[in-house]
């Protein structure tokens, strides 16, 4: 190519060629270029195949990954079940024996029974070694082909797939080695990590006031963003409007090969455009003064706060922004690029403001040990008390607020910014009370309404594989467990949600971890690894592990995989949890009020027989088919493991119009488990 082109310019640059032959060279030039598109177009072909083959085999290496490991932990649970039963057959024998020599009851069919106990406990003897050395075996298995992918890149970013992570420039260069994801498709409590929040023994039934007071606020004020000022809710107005009409994603996260780059800068350009323009449109004297005479990189303090309100503003409000914040934080996933910041010209992320920080700015660091802090952020509940009695619980949190405010004010923080750190610190007990407590309510009703050990008549929450749609078998005791340990892991997610989505977004913004885009089966999704939401996942697992004598079903936690792709998603599954347990434990509690209306109190005696019947019925169909392991196609995508539980609830939800007690629900004011519902 350039020396046909070196060529064609040097005939018409000597003169000394005729016309015939410049169109010779001309001729000559365009059919080299004919060529190279078409070689060009070929190359980019294979390059899409190779791609594609590739992505495929690491889905199924990751699939198979899972597959092993949890069938390890199933053979393990096996074998520890069958060892139970040769106990109980031994000691069976023992005491068959003992009667068969003693003279006063010595009979021909005891001596029988002994026999067959000895029997039975040498089965049961050859069937644990078995199951020993299956799960043995399958452990085996599974660590031997996790490091054959791992050997083989096939479980981490390698270096070879450039196309399919962010790309570095506009010229589509390869990927650097130094932002590969660290190894492994998902996390196993096996070690407790490094825990923020205070390790706090479960209370049933425990307010969020009462919760504050062994909760050190030191720790916790790390994590709790701070309320929006007024000024702050403007700008949030301005990116939620931006965000509303910006295609990002859909212009994105498409698969093409060609410069990836210059589009996720056009898009950011665009968003920041809008943003300058929606300010002029707000305030005008302030827009002008950012257009005027000013690059994007003028303003980047302007365009920091924009970006760092939305974020604060979803932390504090999960059922806010819903699809906006997704768009914005893959905005600012692309925009962690050094690459990408070098054609910006700024960096669009900066910290998040939290109680801490403030506090820690103007030497305030104090307040969060003052005894008085608890009350000025109690959170006042009003169920049946009098009125009298809220209107003075209200009068000694006001006293404890105006106190606090006056004692710590200082050079460097006001009485107004210290406000603000409390009733930030308010909020998130406000977040605990309506995310928190009802899984702590749900914990009630399992210990009220069921045992733990043996079944009442009617009342039994074993399921069996296969039947009602069920996937696991659980005798009642293990399906009682198996619940009481989701809806502590579920407690416990739900206490740390701002520590762990503070750490979803150090993930998702981090410049040293990159993602690939992956059809998941639902859809391109960017698949990045989570080390740090992994990490401590690890160690809420690993407490809940602590409190209980053995852990039923699987430990695997999805993190980075076809499941969970990154930890957006894994922040936006938790956040369910209140969605769907509100609503039940919403139709418990009026149930009693619903009931005064003469017609429906005799529709529930008809129906149910009462309305202790009837609220035992919901959660036995509650505690049974929301654990069940549905949910999913495969066994690998839901059953046991931590995320399954919470997709088999979803499953439970889907189906809630299906269920007798549907017409209660809707009769308590129930709308749906994403609407809005009678507090």
């Amino acid at each position: 190519m350039p020396d046909r082109t070196n060529y064609a310019l040097a005939s018409v640059l000597d003169g000394g060629g005729t016309g015939t032959e410049i169109s010779a060279g001309t001729a000559q030039l365009d059919n080299g270029q004919g060529e190279d598109s078409g070689l060009q177009q070929a190359l980019d072909e294979e390059h899409q195949l190779r791609v594609k083959a590739e992505g495929t085999a690491e889905n199924y290496a990751r699939r198979l990954t899972v597959a092993q490991e949890q069938s390890a932990e199933y053979a393990l649970e096996r074998q520890n079940e069958v060892a139970l039963l040769l106990q109980q057959a031994e000691q069976l024998g023992s005491v068959l024996q003992q009667c068969s020599a003693s003279p006063a009851s010595g009979t021909d069919e005891l001596r029988a029974a002994g026999q067959r106990a000895e029997v039975l406990s040498a089965s049961l003897r050859d069937i644990v070694k078995e199951a020993s050395a299956f799960a043995t075996q399958q452990k085996e298995a599974a660590a031997r082909t996790k490091r054959s992918f791992s050997e083989a890149k096939l479980t981490q970013d390698g270096s070879g797939d450039v196309d399919m992570k962010r790309m570095r420039d506009d010229s589509g260069s390869g990927s650097d080695s130094s932002r590969s994801s660290p190894e492994g498709v998902e996390w196993e409590a096996v070690e407790p990590g490094p825990d923020g929040m205070s390790d706090r023994a479960l209370t049933n039934g425990q307010s969020a006031a009462a919760a504050v007071v062994d909760t050190d606020f030191t720790d916790r004020a790390r994590y709790i963003p701070l309320r929006l000022s007024v000024v702050e809710r403007r700008l949030l107005r301005l990116l939620e409007a931006a965000l509303s009409v910006s295609e990002y994603t859909d212009k994105v996260d498409v698969l093409s090969w060609s410069r990836r780059g210059a589009r996720i800068h056009a898009q950011l350009k665009d968003i920041c455009a809008i943003l300058s323009g929606l300010m002029v449109a707000q305030d005008y004297k302030r827009g002008q003064q950012l257009l005027v005479g000013r690059n994007f990189s003028d303003n980047a303090e302007f365009f920091q706060d924009c970006f760092e309100v939305g974020r604060r503003f979803k932390i504090m409000n999960p059922d806010r922004m819903r699809s906006d914040y997704g768009k914005l934080m893959y905005l600012l996933m692309d925009a962690a690029e050094p690459d990408i910041q070098e054609l910006l010209e700024f960096n669009c992320i900066r910290p998040l403001r939290t109680v801490y920080s403030m506090l820690e700015e103007g030497g305030g660091l104090e307040l969060l040990r003052d005894p008085l802090l608890a009350q000025a952020t109690a959170e006042i509940a009003a169920g049946d008390r009098p009125r009298i009695e809220i209107q003075r619980d209200i009068k000694v949190k006001e006293r404890a607020r105006t106190n606090l405010t006056r004692k710590y004010r200082n050079a460097g923080l006001t009485e107004e910014d210290i406000h603000l750190c409390i009733v930030s610190l308010a909020d998130n007990n406000t977040f605990l009370a309506f995310n928190r407590d009802p899984v702590d309510a749900m914990i009630d009703q399992l210990h009220a309404y069921f045992s733990p050990d043996s079944a009442e008549p009617g009342a039994s929450l074993a399921i069996s594989g296969g039947l009602e749609g069920a996937r696991l078998t659980h005798s009642h005791a293990r399906q009682f467990a198996y619940v009481l340990q989701s809806l502590t892991l579920w407690r416990e997610i739900m206490h740390d949600m701002f520590r762990l989505w503070c750490l979803a977004e150090a993930d998702l913004l981090s410049d040293k971890a990159g993602y690939r885009l992956v059809n998941t089966g639902q859809g391109l999704n960017r698949v990045q690894q989570a080390p740090a939401i992994g990490k401590a996942m690890r160690g809420i697992l690993h407490r809940c592990q602590q409190r209980v004598p053995s852990w039923v079903g699987s430990s695997v936690v999805h993190l980075g995989d076809h499941n969970v792709p990154n930890a957006l998603m894994f922040i936006d599954k938790y956040t369910q949890v209140p969605r769907i347990l509100n609503p039940v434990v919403l139709v418990l509690r009026n149930l009693p009020q619903l009931c005064r209306d003469e017609d429906l109190n005799a529709y529930v005696h008809k129906v149910f027989g009462g309305i202790e019947a009837c609220r035992k019925a919901i959660l036995l169909d509650f505690f049974r088919h929301a654990f069940d392991g549905s949910g999913a196609d495969n066994f690998f995508d839901a059953g046991s493991c931590i995320d399954g539980r919470l997709t088999s609830a979803w499953h439970w939800g889907s189906k809630i119009e299906k269920k007798p007690y549907h017409p209660v629900f809707l009769l308590a004011g129930f709308t749906g488990f994403d609407g809005e519902f009678v507090k």
